[in-house]
C-alpha cells in the first residue's frame, strides 16, 4: 500500500466517523470507519519507514562510489 492509498483510507475513515450521520441496518459505519481509518494510518506509516529504509529521506547517507580510470 503507497502512500497515496493510504491518505484516500484515512480520508474515507474521517468521514465516515464524523460526517456522515446515515444508519444502516446491520452495519456500522462508524466502526467501518474507524477500521479505514486506523489502517491508513497504518499503512502511511509503514510506508514512511520503507521509504526512509530505501533512501527517501536520508540523502546525506548516500554512498558515493568513485572510479579512477588510468
Amino acid at each position: 500500500m503507497g502512500i497515496g492509498v493510504s491518505l484516500i483510507l484515512i480520508a474515507a475513515g474521517a468521514i465516515l466517523v464524523w460526517a456522515v450521520e446515515v444508519t444502516v441496518s446491520g452495519v456500522s459505519l462508524v466502526a467501518v470507519g474507524w477500521i479505514l481509518l486506523i489502517v491508513g494510518i497504518i499503512g502511511l506509516v509503514l510506508s514512511m519507514i520503507f521509504w526512509a529504509s530505501w533512501g527517501g529521506f536520508h540523502s546525506s547517507q548516500r554512498e558515493e562510489v568513485v572510479v579512477d580510470r588510468r
